[in-house]
C-alpha cells in the first residue's frame, strides 16, 4: 500500500511537468511571432525605398565659401528638380548684384526651367509691373496660386514664390513647359544640402599664387615677335 501510494504523486505529477514544459515553449512561440510582426509592421511603415537615416544637412561653411567665391549670395541660392530635366552647369551664375540663376534642361525636348534667386518682393500691386524672365516691356498678367504668383508674359510662363527679402522664380517658354510642371518645379525649390551644394556650385578652390611658368618662352627679353630687320629693310 505504501509502494502504491508513492508511485501515485509521481505519476500524476509527469503530466503537469510535461505540461509546463509546453507552456513555456508555447509562450516563447508566442512572443517571436509577435516580435516578428511587429518589426515587419515598422517596415512597412517606412516609405519606400526610405533608407531609414537623416539626409545630409546643408554644410553652410561650404555653401557659403562656393557662392561667395562666385559673387552670389549664399541665402540666394537654391536647387529645384524636375521629371527629366537636368541642371546645365554652364547656365550657374550670378544675377543681378548678387542674386542666382541656373538652368535646367530637358534632354528629350531641350526644353529649358530657369530658376532665378533676386533681392526684392511682390505683391498684387507690383506684380504687373515686374517682366517675365527678365523681359522687359511686355505686358504682363498676375494670377494667384495660394503662396505663390503664376505670371505670363512675352511668350513665357513663370511661378514667381516671395520668400524673406528674396524672391524665387521659376520660368520657361509657355509652349515648351506645361503649367503643372512648371508649378511643381517653383514648389520643389529649396536650399540645397551638402551633395547638391557639390553638384551645383563650382568649386571655390583659390587661384594659383603665382603665375604658371611656360616653357615655350625664350628666358629672355618679353618674348614678343622678333621685328629686326637689316638696313634699308
Amino acid at each position: 500500500m505504501n509502494r502504491h501510494a508513492r508511485v501515485l504523486p509521481v505519476l500524476l505529477l509527469a503530466p503537469l511537468l510535461l505540461t509546463a514544459c509546453g507552456s513555456e515553449k508555447a509562450s516563447e512561440e508566442v512572443s517571436e511571432k509577435v516580435s516578428e510582426k511587429a518589426s515587419s509592421t515598422a517596415e512597412a511603415g517606412r516609405p519606400s525605398g526610405s533608407p531609414g537615416t537623416a539626409a545630409p544637412a546643408t554644410d553652410a561653411g561650404e555653401l557659403e565659401a562656393r557662392a561667395q567665391a562666385m559673387g552670389v549670395a549664399p541665402e540666394l541660392v537654391y536647387v529645384t528638380e524636375a521629371p527629366g530635366f537636368t541642371l546645365a552647369q554652364q547656365s550657374v551664375g550670378v544675377l543681378g548684384d548678387d542674386g542666382f540663376s541656373a538652368t535646367w534642361v530637358d534632354g528629350d525636348t531641350n526644353a529649358l526651367l530657369r530658376l532665378a534667386v533676386d533681392r526684392g518682393t511682390i505683391t498684387a500691386d507690383t506684380c504687373p509691373e515686374q517682366p517675365v524672365g527678365d523681359m522687359s516691356g511686355e505686358h504682363t498678367t498676375c494670377e494667384r496660386d495660394g503662396d505663390a504668383w503664376y505670371r505670363t508674359g512675352a511668350g513665357r510662363h513663370e511661378y514667381a514664390l516671395p520668400e524673406k527679402g528674396h524672391v524665387v522664380r521659376v520660368s520657361a517658354e509657355t509652349d515648351a513647359v506645361p503649367r503643372d510642371v512648371l508649378r511643381a518645379a517653383a514648389l520643389a525649390a529649396h536650399r540645397p544640402d551638402a551633395a547638391e551644394t557639390d553638384r551645383l556650385l563650382p568649386s571655390a578652390d583659390p587661384a594659383p599664387a603665382s603665375p604658371v611658368e611656360r616653357g615655350d618662352l625664350p628666358r629672355y627679353g618679353d618674348g614678343a615677335p622678333d621685328n629686326h630687320v637689316d638696313v634699308g629693310g
